[in-house]
């Protein structure tokens, strides 16, 4: 990939600064406002002021593991990892995501104990003030670093400025049980320790599930797909594009694959020039380094071949799980046949491969025919 292509966007370099950044100031204000409920709290005796601190100091903790998640996977690539070290975002967010979990989980406990063994807490004016001023500070936070996620495409910033968000609703549950306490003598506390707690719980479960999805690979965005594949079947002389395939090695860092779908009579130096265009073209729209591109060959004879084609076609996609047929071509002279069929997730494979070449033999007796199954992994 020729280097002066850049991608539409924020570059790489201001992409980490723009995170780090972020990250630091999100670690100075939570540091701040943990210490602050802490003390109130401690002071006030009470266990859902206690808990909010805790979740503040471990939003803290996390903005300080993405710093160095996002320091760490900004390395270059090296020899022994020669797609560099993106996926240690991933690394460092489940580690995130399990902090979150445990501080869920004693959290929990501890309000569970303050239900069994209630103390009586004892607001004062001051405290109700810090209190308040923390709902809006986390208000302020929240949209400051959903804003910078969007700007930079950062998952990570985003989703902690969605946590901060909610936690400002968290904290004004606080607020509202702190008011009922200081006004009446109804003790909401340890109640509402447990709701705190059991949000942070499902918050770490829900950070844990995504990101161990990311580990494992996710199904290309359809949006994305969508683009890549009218890109490649916009160039001349390419009649579709299929089997498209992504490896994502960090955030924006996707490598991918295809099949072009080109003209019988195409040169080599002709395809040459169309996969080099290709490249350009979906790295320049996308940001996808595309590392492979296959080609299928297309009938150009089509009074011979296209009632073939379309006979073909309609046999195949009369079994349910048959989703789509790409990569035709026909030989009626030496009476072969190949083309690719994708399959569906809901069958048996091996059953449904079986059942397809046994239709296409009885509707082509006279033919060689070479079936190849592809995987449903993009839309």
């Amino acid at each position: 990939m020729s280097e002066d292509i850049k991608r539409e966007g924020v570059a790489a370099p201001d992409r980490d600064k723009v995170i780090v950044r972020t990250s630091a100031i999100g670690v100075v204000t939570n540091v701040a406002l943990a210490g602050f409920k802490a003390a109130v709290g401690l002071l006030a005796n009470s266990i859902a002021v206690i808990l909010d601190a805790v979740n503040n100091f471990s939003d803290a903790l996390s903005s300080v593991i993405t710093i160095v998640g996002a320091k760490l996977a900004g390395k270059p690539p090296t020899k022994k990892h020669p797609l560099g070290y993106g996926r240690i975002e991933y690394l460092s967010a489940l580690i995130v995501s399990a902090i979150v979990l445990y501080a869920g989980v004693t959290a929990c406990v501890e309000s569970v104990k303050k239900i069994i063994s209630p103390e009586e807490a004892d607001y004062s004016i001051l405290s109700l003030v810090v209190i308040g001023v923390a709902v809006v500070v986390k208000l302020i936070l929240g949209l400051f670093v959903k804003r910078k996620g969007k700007q930079v495409d950062s998952g990570a910033l985003v989703a902690s400025g969605s946590d901060a968000l909610f936690d400002a609703i968290l904290s004004s549950s606080v607020l509202a049980c702190a008011l009922v306490a200081r006004f009446t003598s109804l003790s909401l506390e340890a109640y509402v320790g447990v709701l705190i707690s059991l949000v942070i719980v499902k918050a770490g479960v829900g950070m844990m599930a995504e990101t161990v999805s990311d580990i494992l690979g996710q199904r290309t965005d359809p949006e994305t797909a969508k683009e890549i594949k009218e890109t490649l079947a916009s160039l001349p002389g390419v009649y579709g594009a299929y089997d498209l395939v992504l490896n994502n090695y960090g955030p924006n860092k996707n490598y991918g694959s295809v099949h072009l779908e080109v003209p019988d009579t195409m040169t080599a130096e002709e395809i040459d020039r169309l996969t080099r265009t290709a490249e350009i073209e979906v790295f320049r729209k996308t940001g996808v380094v595309l590392t492979g591109i296959g080609i299928y060959s297309y009938n150009t004879r089509e009074d011979e071949t296209a009632a073939l084609r379309e006979k073909a076609k309609e046999v195949v996609l009369a079994h349910p799980s048959a989703l789509q047929l790409h990569g035709f071509y026909v030989d009626p002279e030496a009476k072969t046949m190949r083309f690719d069929v994708v399959i569906g997730f809901d069958c048996n494979r091996r059953a449904t491969l079986d059942a397809i070449a046994q239709s296409i033999g009885e509707a082509f007796p006279d033919y060689t025919v070479r079936i190849t199954p592809d995987v449903d992994v993009s839309d």
